[in-house]
């Protein structure tokens, strides 16, 4: 049977068992003998080198918790693991805790109040008040955690970790070849035109001196979307796929405005031109690298992404990849230069107790997590054995963000020594920036400090104005299936509308006001509809 035959299959058998349990009564769970261990059963990912039943973390949390683990594990893959995960849940023999990595697989906040409401997941609010003080001060002290991790009911049904990565919240960068601007003698760009100009001289001037026109002015790749970075020179508020913005309280998206129109213009130019590389918007991040670790000779001029790591190998022999630097926004025709942004933590829940686990077991859960809320228990947790994999910061020892105190300094990487991305809750910036950091920037020790300098650059040009807050609002489950739908269909008409305009076989001039109607047909204002809705239900919390 397909995995998309499988998946529907689990699908109806999980909306069935849920819509069982809604109207059963659960069977009390067995509490333990109160003198021995708590007997935790625990559902969660674990990577290809860890074995959580034998993990150093997992033997440091039993003992300091009187925790005896059962473990129900899956892989890092995305597919199989949110596969298995409802399996074990339409079973009916699902766990005491989930405990699962966002970029994995997690719970969405439709899910939270579907099973909450079910009597599934247990609201975790008077378990935090009573056990966990780090947990209730965080959430007392970051009203974005506290927003996304609380139902429209008051419940919490369960707790999402919070990554507060700085360069993460600026996708939309752009990395050029800064060797190039110096071997023939260019200024660093500041606007779209000069731009351009750079670009025809990647081009045209045989800026890495082999006597062929092999060079590619610009590239990117499915995965690093070349949208995001050039349309803040000409529309504000492009800070996810589906361009939705909140303009005074009222949803709309971007995508249908004049600004995004000559945005498209401007790339449609580029391409014509040749400026862009054909391959740029069908490529795979593996087709894109090939071009950066190109053999011999340097041939890629720029690429728009995240961070360098998504085109190219560090730490090269011929350094070419310390030649690739980061520019800021480039002012367009109407002096406008937005950077996008995005909160860097995903809405849903990766730690969720549900009705089989006892009280002694919800305690204990609790409190362990309550421990991976500290400086002390997430180093542990994520890093590993202090001495072996991390160790205190030493004498002149310099953070990632200056002005905070050091916390860690990562030795090696743990083996089969910690939980890593299972432990990372409480990864605040103060947190992130305590980690001690090289000042090379352009070796892997001092990475993240490369990418931290670089954001500095687009920090401060978001419209945070224009924000949709998506990590906040919760979408009442019934309407969740049509709005995701909805979503899908937006965002796909939109990624694929762009390429025809930028590659010309749509006019911006002909076809332009059928594209935009066609957002009717679309379901675009049943979208900001239900947007509008969740957005106002939610409500502060």
């Amino acid at each position: 049977m397909s995995r998309n035959r499988v998946a529907g299959a689990v699908g109806l058998l999980l909306a069935a068992s849920l819509s069982l349990a809604a109207c059963t009564e659960a069977a009390p769970p067995q509490d333990e003998d109160p003198n021995g261990p708590v007997k935790l059963s625990v559902f969660a990912p674990q990577g290809a080198t860890t074995d959580l039943s034998t993990n150093a973390f997992t033997q440091q949390m039993a003992e300091k918790f009187g925790i005896e683990f059962s473990w129900e594990t899956t892989t890092w893959d995305a597919g199989a693991a949110a596969e298995k995960r409802q399996i074990s849940l339409a079973s009916g023999d699902y766990p005491d805790l989930f405990l699962l990595i966002p970029w994995v697989d997690q719970f969405k906040p439709t899910e939270l109040m579907r099973l909450g409401d079910q009597g599934v997941v247990v609201p975790l609010n008077d378990l935090i008040k009573e056990h966990a003080p780090h947990i209730q001060a965080e959430l007392d002290a970051n009203p974005e955690y506290r927003a996304m991790s609380t139902a429209p009911d008051g419940n919490i049904y369960g707790l999402g970790q919070w990554i507060d990565c700085y360069h993460c919240s600026y996708p939309g960068k752009l990395w050029l070849n800064t060797d190039w601007l110096k071997k023939l003698d260019l200024k660093s760009p500041t606007t779209t035109e000069e731009f351009r100009t750079v670009l025809r001289a990647f081009k045209t001037q045989d800026p890495n001196g082999n006597g062929k026109a092999d060079e590619v002015p610009l590239s990117s790749a499915v995965g690093s979307d070349i949208l995001p970075y050039f349309m803040g020179s000409f529309i504000a508020g492009v800070n996810n796929k589906s361009t939705v913005v909140l303009k005074d309280g009222t949803v709309d998206i971007q995508a249908d405005k004049e600004g995004w129109r000559e945005g498209l213009r401007y790339l449609h130019q580029l391409m014509e031109e040749g400026l862009i590389d054909k391959g740029a918007l069908s490529q795979n991040q593996e087709a894109l690298q090939k071009l950066a670790d190109n053999p011999g000779d340097v041939i890629l001029g720029g690429v728009p992404t995240l961070h360098p790591r998504f085109f190219i190998t560090l730490e090269q022999k011929d350094k070419r990849d310390a030649g690739y630097n980061a520019i800021p926004p480039l002012k367009g025709p109407q002096g406008l230069a937005y950077a996008s942004y995005a909160v860097s933590s995903t809405p849903g829940a990766t730690f969720v107790l549900t009705n089989k686990a006892s009280e002694r077991d919800k305690i204990a859960a609790i409190k362990m997590l309550d421990y991976l809320f500290t400086d002390q228990g997430e180093t542990e947790g994520v890093f590993g054995v202090e001495g072996k994999d991390w160790e205190k910061p030493g004498p002149g020892d310099k953070p990632l963000v200056e002005g905070v105190p050091a916390l860690y300094k990562v030795l090696q990487s743990p083996e089969n020594t910690a939980w890593q991305p299972l432990a990372q809750y409480r990864n605040t910036r103060e947190y992130r920036g305590g980690q001690v950091v090289s000042d090379d920037i352009y070796t892997t020790a001092g990475y993240e400090r490369r990418l931290q300098e670089a954001t500095k650059l687009y920090e401060g040009s978001e419209d945070r104005s224009l924000i949709f807050p998506f990590h906040s609002v919760w979408v009442a489950p019934e309407n969740a299936g049509e709005l995701a739908t909805l979503q899908t269909n937006i965002e796909s008409y939109i990624a694929q509308s762009s390429v025809q305009f930028m590659t010309g076989s749509k006019s911006l001039d002909t076809d332009w006001d059928s594209y935009v109607a066609g957002f009717e047909g679309m379901g675009l204002p049943r979208y900001k509809e239900l947007l509008q809705v969740s957005y106002q239900d939610s409500g502060p919390r």
